[in-house]
């Protein structure tokens, strides 16, 4: 067996200093190298989706990665957007209103702000 920290704790009671101490969470990014567990944090990006005459537009915030790690996925009205780096983990699935297909993705990344057109 291996123990891990899940949730949060409080504390109820006056502010005196003395009347104890309050140690902070354990993070949920841990690798055990006793039993051999590796837990990622895996980050879901704030997405928007505009529906414009000639295009659908997404734009997800995805800050702290680059450009050549962010991979697009579309299978027919799913687009998925995803990224592996060392530092973040962003992965979100996106149902369309229609069908796409792939030669019609237009992307671009800046700022953190990846924006996705799919031309109709």
């Amino acid at each position: 067996m291996f123990s891990t920290n899940f949730g949060f704790s409080i504390k109820v009671g006056s502010l005196d200093t003395n009347n104890g101490k309050v140690k902070p969470f354990r993070s949920n990014m841990n690798n055990d190298k006793k039993h051999g567990i590796t837990v990622f944090e895996l980050l879901e990006p704030l997405v928007d989706v505009f529906e414009e005459t000639d295009h659908t537009l997404i734009v997800a915030d995805m800050p702290g990665v680059n450009e050549k790690d962010i991979h697009l996925d579309l299978k027919d009205d799913i687009l998925q957007i995803s990224t592996k780096t060392s530092e973040k983990n962003y992965q979100k699935e996106i149902l369309l209103k229609e069908s796409f297909t792939k030669d019609r993705i237009v992307h671009t990344y800046k700022n953190g702000i990846l924006k996705i057109s799919l031309m109709k």
